[in-house]
C-alpha cells in the first residue's frame, strides 16, 4: 500500500463528512503525521510503501474521524499563532478568530504603553490549551503573564504546552464567576478572554464534531443569561485593572451591542466593537480609564 494510494482512499472516505477542501486538508495532515514526510515529501515518493505499523495507525486514525471526532484530538495537537499546541478533548480547539483578538492585544500593548517603565501584567481568563496565555507571552517575553481556568484537566494540558514552549505562565485554578476567588488575583494592566458564549438553543446548528467532543464547560450558556461571563469579566476588570487598563474578549457575533452596553453601564469607558477578518462582530475592548494610578503587582 503506497503513499498516494492511502490518501487518496483517506481522502474519499472524508469527503462524506467534510468539504472538498476540509478532506484533503485534514487527509494531509494525518499522512504527515504518519509518515513524518511533509507533502512535497510524499509527493516525491508517492509510491513509497507503507509499513504495517503505519497502516494500522491509519486505520485508527481513520475510524475515528468517521466517528466525527476532530482530527486536531485524534492527533492531539494543533496550531495557534505559530506555536504547535497538545490538544486534548478537556480543551477548546483554539480558532483562527482569536488569533485576531491576541493580535489586537499585542498591538495596542506596543501603541499605548511603548514607553511604560515596569513591567505589564496580562491576564488570560478561561486559558484551556493555554493559546491565548501563550502566544502572548511569545509576542511580548518581557512581560508577565497570569492564566486562570476552572478546571483542572485543562489547566494540566495549558502547562504541557508552557513546558514544552518553554514559556513563563502563571497558572492558578480559579473560577471567574466567584467574586471571592476573583479576590485572590492581583492587579493588570490587560485582561483578555475568550469565554464561553454560544447559547444553548445555538446547539442545534452545529456540527457533531463539536458538540460530541468539545467541552461543553466552554462553549454554552443558558439561553436566558448569555451574557454570564462579560458580567463577571466587566466586574473582574473594575476590580483588577490598573487605572489605565484594558480588557479584551471575544464574543458571540450576534450579542456584541449587548456585551458592549453592558461594559459601558458597568462604568467602563472607550467600549469598541472589532470586526474579524469576516466582517464579523467578534471582539470588544474597553477601559478603566479612571482613578489615580497604580502599579500592578502580579
Amino acid at each position: 500500500m503506497t503513499i498516494q494510494l492511502e490518501y487518496k482512499r483517506l481522502v474519499a472516505a472524508l469527503y462524506d463528512l467534510y468539504s472538498d477542501r476540509e478532506a484533503t486538508n485534514i487527509a494531509d495532515w494525518v499522512m504527515e503525521h504518519v509518515t513524518g514526510l511533509p507533502k512535497i515529501e510524499r509527493i516525491l515518493n508517492k509510491q513509497f510503501p507503507l509499513n504495517p505499523q503505519q497502516l494500522a495507525q491509519l486505520t485508527d486514525i481513520k475510524t475515528s474521524l468517521l466517528q466525527h471526532k476532530p482530527v486536531q484530538y485524534v492527533l492531539n495537537h494543533t496550531y495557534f499563532a505559530n506555536m504547535r499546541l497538545y490538544v486534548n478533548q478537556n480543551v477548546l480547539i483554539p480558532r483562527p478568530e482569536t488569533e485576531e483578538l491576541v493580535q489586537w492585544v499585542v498591538t495596542d500593548v506596543h501603541n499605548i504603553w511603548p514607553r511604560k517603565a515596569e513591567r505589564l501584567c496580562l491576564l488570560d481568563v478561561g486559558t484551556g490549551s493555554g493559546n491565548i496565555a501563550l502566544a502572548l507571552k511569545k509576542q511580548l517575553p518581557a512581560y508577565d503573564v497570569v492564566a486562570v481556568d476552572v478546571s483542572d484537566a485543562a489547566l494540566d494540558v495549558a502547562k504541557k504546552n508552557a513546558s514544552t514552549l518553554a514559556l513563563s505562565i502563571t497558572f492558578y485554578q480559579l473560577d471567574v464567576l466567584d467574586s471571592n476567588q476573583r479576590k485572590r488575583l492581583p492587579k493588570f494592566d490587560v485582561i483578555v478572554s475568550n469565554p464561553p458564549y454560544i447559547t444553548q438553543s445555538e446547539a442545534a446548528k452545529m456540527n457533531r464534531n463539536v458538540l460530541d467532543f468539545e467541552p461543553h464547560l466552554a462553549l454554552f450558556v443558558a439561553d436566558n443569561d448569555p451574557l454570564i461571563f462579560y458580567n463577571a469579566l466587566a466586574d473582574m476588570a473594575l476590580e483588577l485593572l490598573t487605572a489605565d487598563g484594558h480588557i479584551y474578549v471575544e464574543i458571540n457575533e450576534t450579542l456584541a451591542n449587548e456585551v458592549a452596553q453592558l461594559f459601558s453601564a458597568k462604568g467602563l469607558l472607550q467600549t469598541t466593537i472589532k470586526q474579524d477578518m469576516q466582517q464579523k462582530n467578534r471582539m470588544v475592548k474597553a477601559g478603566r480609564g479612571q482613578g489615580k494610578p497604580d502599579a500592578n503587582n502580579c
